[in-house]
């Protein structure tokens, strides 16, 4: 690919936060988020276990104590089309009802995929 062909391009970031036990019919529910991206066809999805957060209750989750680390913060993040994303959201509001969910513009890369 040129030089030329590779440039920086608008997209946006979905990123969802959520606990790691948080279940959606009875599996984890970070796993049935990325399943639906995958099965919708946006770029990519990836999960990230967090080792410290607290959410609504304000009590804090941590590990620290690794033996008793629970209900530790998870971050889904998900870069595509703003409009596919948005569109994604409002079609997953089942899924997506009990957890935090932000839309934030970034710019990608563009002319490195395979």
């Amino acid at each position: 690919m040129s030089e030329k062909a590779r440039q920086w391009v608008p997209a946006s970031r979905l990123t969802v936060l959520l606990g790691e036990d948080d279940l959606y019919r009875h599996r984890p529910r970070y796993h049935e988020i990325v399943r639906r991206a995958r099965d919708t066809g946006l770029a990519g999805a990836s999960v990230w276990r967090g080792v410290e957060g607290y959410g609504v209750s304000s009590h804090i989750h941590t590990a620290r104590l690794l033996d008793l680390a629970e209900r530790l913060p998870v971050l889904v993040m998900i870069i595509d089309d703003t409009d596919r994303l948005r569109a994604f959201v409002e079609s997953n509001a089942d899924l997506l009802d009990s957890v935090t969910v932000a839309l934030s513009p970034v710019e990608v890369f563009d002319g490195v995929r395979r």
